[in-house]
């Protein structure tokens, strides 16, 4: 095989690769067993049957085309090798030339990783917001538990919203049950919207034993946005008492023994979150900033694949939820050559960022450990809920474990960044990962 390699750009070259017909023979042998395999003729075992017999069945343009598609890439493969280039992305081939008994030339044109000269990290300084914490979110925390909390009690009153209230349905069109339209007692919070469109209404003012009509329309079964006349009889209405906001309820609802021990402790876990929060921004602001100052190039195969897996995702998502692309677009007010644009400036900026975390990992040569790549795998494995021996086993199979390596190697490559750059809030005061370190090690315990 002789091969030459031409730039492109900065971020793509173009391989052509000259194979002699004799280097094609291990790859004819194997096509020709393989299809051999497939065929069955009268008077020969499968598997049995002579070349000249499979070149009339199936013809030898078939055999040689089979052969190609297994050559080109294992001649790729020793191109890059032979040119020690590191290529991104699936290649895009081309045959120039090739008959029977020639030699086969094609092109393979592909993404590689750029050249990418590193600032100096001491030199990168971010600013975030101050951290602010208001009493209005401790309250709201508090308010939140003591809903938690919170008991039912029947009320000799008309029904109001936030109220729960027990109720019976029917529902009529023309005058004819609807199938499946009715329901006895029923609980439901006034005002929670639900039940169906305009029950809320109907039932606030309703007492114990009354009852009342309203028109709705029909989302499912036969009748199917047509207009249903409801009727609602109320049976009980219960008002949500909250607990008493004092010790005994701070030693109900927590470890603790008085209501400003329990506070305190809810102010913490707010600050610790906007914390993590702040150098979550932080990380953020330096990759770009980074991205900018390194001028980082977008190898543009690398940057369609992605918007194409990112698309396939969401077009799956919402498959999952029963919507389709276009009602998403509908209701977004967007057209798909907007949609197209966002993804593929979310996927370009993405793209660079992986560039230049793997250009951190090589230069400061980052290793990942067994155990960093298997706590790694239980991490995935619980977010799929899968056991993560069987998780590993997939991955290996699809050939994507190499893929969750470099994620990891990328990571390690972050942390490195974030310990070596200045992050500042607007009021001048150094902000410090530790509140980053104690969630990760909390998590850490949580798995163990």
């Amino acid at each position: 095989m002789k091969s030459t390699v031409e730039t492109l750009s900065p971020t793509r070259v173009r391989l052509a690769i000259e194979v002699p017909f004799v280097e094609l023979e291990p790859s004819l042998k194997k096509a020709y067993r393989e299809i051999g395999q497939q065929v069955q003729v009268p008077g020969f075992r499968r598997g049995k049957v002579p070349t000249a017999v499979i070149d009339q069945r199936v013809g030898r343009g078939t055999v040689l085309n089979e052969a190609v598609q297994e050559a080109i890439p294992q001649n790729i493969l020793a191109a890059v090798r032979e040119h020690d280039l590191k290529t991104l992305g699936r290649p895009e081939v081309e045959i120039t030339e090739f008959a029977d008994g020639d030699s086969l030339n094609f092109t393979a044109e592909v993404d590689v990783r750029p050249e990418i000269t590193l600032p100096d990290l001491a030199t990168i300084e971010v600013t975030v917001d101050e951290l602010q914490i208001d009493d209005s979110e401790i309250d709201a925390q508090v308010t939140s538990l003591r809903e938690r909390f919170a008991t039912l009690k029947t009320v000799e009153r008309a029904a109001a919203e936030g109220d729960y209230v027990q109720i019976d349905l029917n529902a009529t069109v023309d005058g004819e049950d609807v199938p499946g339209g009715s329901a006895s007692n029923i609980s439901h919070e006034v005002g929670s919207q639900q039940l169906l469109p305009g029950l809320d209404e109907a039932v606030v003012g309703l007492a114990a034993g009354e009852s009342t009509t309203f028109t709705t329309q029909l989302v499912g079964g036969d009748y199917a946005g047509r207009d249903a006349e409801v009727s609602v009889t109320v049976r009980t209405v219960k008002e949500k008492e909250l607990p008493e906001l004092n010790d005994e309820f701070a030693q109900m609802a927590s470890e603790f023994d008085t209501i400003e021990e329990l506070r305190n402790d809810l102010r913490e876990r707010v600050t610790r979150g906007k914390r993590v929060e702040q150098i979550y921004a932080a990380r953020d602001k330096a990759l770009e900033q980074l991205v900018e100052a390194a001028e980082v190039p977008a190898p543009e195969g690398v940057v369609r694949e992605e918007v194409e897996s990112r698309k396939a995702a969401m077009v799956d998502q919402l498959e999952r939820i029963g919507a389709s692309l276009e009602e998403y677009l509908a209701a977004e007010e967007k057209t798909e050559e907007q949609i197209d644009e966002e993804l593929a400036e979310a996927a370009t900026q993405g793209v660079k960022i992986q560039l230049l975390l793997d250009t951190i990992a090589d230069a400061e040569d980052t290793q990942v450990s067994d155990d960093e790549f298997g706590h790694e795998i239980v991490h995935r494995a619980q977010r799929a809920g899968m056991p993560p021996q069987q998780y590993y086993d997939q991955l290996v199979r699809s050939g994507a474990a190499g893929a969750v390596y470099g994620d990891v190697r990328r990571g390690k490559a972050l942390a490195s960044i974030m310990e070596r750059i200045t992050i500042k809030d607007t009021a001048g005061n150094e902000v410090s990962l530790d509140a980053l370190r104690a969630e990760s090690e909390a998590e850490h315990d949580h798995e163990h």
